[in-house]
């Protein structure tokens, strides 16, 4: 199992050109794991896209549809105080966001707090850079800007 980011998960639900590197990587280890937002950081990023008309509405409708079958199976970090604590520590250590913050504190609490026993996939450099320096493996993805 591997914790997934946000960032991609998005190709997984529309065209993006790491989207074929990242269904591999799905197709190959199906038990994924996010942090709770997860869903709503990805709804806000194709909400985006259809309110800036890089994408219409039908193909919306369909990356609506594929993010909720893609969260039916999938297994969510619960919003804890554990989460929340790790969170803030990162935020002083790190030059994160408060979500990416929040999505690297759930990696870490549901790595036990051992980074190393957990492998990363996000296509954000600056949360691959704090995730590799916290000592997650980071998966690389190919075609990633």
């Amino acid at each position: 199992m591997r914790f997934w980011d946000a960032s991609a998960i998005v190709p997984l639900v529309m065209a993006e050109p790491t989207t074929r590197a990242l269904q591999k990587l799905a197709a190959a280890d199906p038990a994924m794991l996010v942090w709770w937002a997860t869903t709503v950081e990805c709804t806000s990023a194709i909400a985006r896209l259809e309110r800036d008309g890089a994408l219409d509405p039908p193909a919306a409708h369909e990356a609506f549809d594929r993010l909720k079958r893609l969260g039916e199976g999938w297994h969510e970090v619960d919003a804890t105080d554990a989460v929340r604590e790790a969170a803030l520590r990162l935020l002083r250590v790190h030059p994160l966001r408060a979500a990416d913050a929040l999505q690297l504190a759930a990696a870490f609490v549901a790595a036990e707090r051992r980074p190393s026993a957990l492998e990363l996939i996000t296509l954000d450099e600056r949360l691959a850079a704090a995730a590799r320096k916290e000592g997650f493996g980071v998966i690389e993805v190919g075609g990633t800007p």
